[in-house]
């Protein structure tokens, strides 16, 4: 896969565009957090109410807090040369960006896939090219491997595939222990 070039041209960015670009980054979560919230609770609220079981938390795609290399008093700041500025806002810029936006909000995302890869694992066990991606909502059985007309419809890759059901792989004699 071919890499994002960013650093080979940050550099060359005038002042003024890079100025005007770090905010960018701010009002996308803004503006789609409360409805990637609302989301989250409506999926989740839809596995549960189907016997979903064993969902993970949004707490499981948050990182430790232990776990960042840096803390408060060992941490990277851009210098400015402004004493006051160094002591007061870069720091509140470090503790708001890698204390809570970064970790809390990538976490936010990669939830939100998450139960949507289940979702989708239940309800539509078909392969495409993309379908190995969502190995991370992996499930028992779909929606689909539960009824016996339905589960003989279903292509025998399909049928076997272990991201949506965890007896592939095993022969007949291990099921029907």
């Amino acid at each position: 896969m071919e890499r994002v070039r960013i650093g080979s041209n940050y550099l060359k960015q005038p002042t003024w565009k890079v100025f005007l670009g770090v905010p960018l980054i701010y009002f996308p979560i803004i503006t789609t957090t409360p409805f990637v919230l609302l989301g989250v609770l409506l999926v989740k609220t839809h596995l549960k109410w189907i016997g979903g079981m064993n969902i993970r938390s949004y707490w499981d795609f948050v990182p430790a807090w232990a776990t960042h290399r840096y803390q408060y008093d060992n941490q990277i700041t851009y210098s400015t040369g402004a004493a006051w500025y160094n002591l007061r806002a870069c720091r509140f810029y470090w503790i708001f960006n890698c204390k809570l936006y970064c970790p809390l909000s990538v976490a936010l995302f990669r939830y939100a896939a998450y139960l949507v890869m289940v979702v989708e694992n239940w309800w539509c066990p078909f392969d495409h090219d993309q379908k190995q991606e969502y190995s991370e909502g992996v499930i028992d059985k779909s929606y689909w491997h539960l009824h016996t007309i339905e589960r003989e419809k279903l292509h025998p890759e399909d049928l076997s595939n272990p991201i949506w059901n965890e007896d592939a792989g095993q022969d007949e004699t291990e099921k029907k222990e």
